[in-house]
């Protein structure tokens, strides 16, 4: 058995700014050392609750764990060009099989192509057209696991440019058909195979609408 990290560290980065401060020094007498952490619940790695695009639905502590915890099978997207859209096509390729109700990990090995505290991370990507978000929810996942910003207009975010939301095809299409998002993975090639075993749990924040995750694989559970 191998656990392999998948989760993007929480810390200073351009985009979200995390506050982290510490108090307590051990050294000098004081009996705790703690750390207090302000943060957005969509940065680094996270999962998406169907809250976060739809008035009046599921919130996070909704999303039962077994949407987001278990077999996984892998899309080897890391052929897939810079900065270029990655079709129902090219997914339908890359799709190893299996059976409706598995978690989907689309896997372009991003963060080993470009740094992901670097704008050209989110600007250059590759991304889904609206055909590869509907392909995905024909397969009937819980969830779908990105390791790249995966709609267009998350680059648009940075220079605060809004377009129609449909063009977010993944939050549109996937989160209305009740599947999971989870965001925002790293190190997605150290995953051998095709399948995994996958731990996406988020954080339990009642009435939030997203929750940061540890995202971790299990090497040989995979069904």
């Amino acid at each position: 058995m191998r656990l392999i990290d998948l989760s993007m560290p929480i810390a200073p980065h351009f985009r979200w700014r995390p506050e982290i401060s510490v108090t307590g020094d051990i050294a000098a007498g004081d009996q705790f050392r703690v750390t207090k952490l302000h943060t957005t619940c969509h940065g680094f790695s996270h999962v998406d609750a169907r809250a976060h695009i739809l008035a009046d639905a599921p919130t996070i502590e909704s999303t039962p764990l077994d949407r987001v915890v278990g077999p996984a099978r892998i899309f080897d997207l890391r052929a897939a060009p810079d900065n270029a859209a990655i079709d129902a096509a090219r997914l339908r390729a890359a799709d190893p099989g299996g059976p409706e109700g598995e978690i989907l990990l689309l896997s372009a090995g991003w963060d080993g192509r470009r740094d992901r505290n670097t704008r050209e991370f989110w600007t250059e990507s590759p991304w889904l057209t609206r055909d590869a978000a509907e392909y995905l929810a024909t397969l009937k996942p819980t969830a779908v696991a990105f390791d790249f910003p995966q709609d267009f207009p998350i680059r648009l975010l940075l220079d605060k440019q809004e377009v129609p939301f449909d063009q977010h095809v993944t939050h549109d299409v996937l989160l209305r058909h009740g599947v999971t998002l989870i965001e925002y993975l790293i190190n997605t090639t150290a995953l051998e195979g095709s399948r995994t075993f996958l731990c996406a749990a988020p954080l339990l924040i009642p009435g939030a609408d997203g929750a940061p995750a540890r995202v971790f694989a299990i090497e040989g559970l995979a069904a």
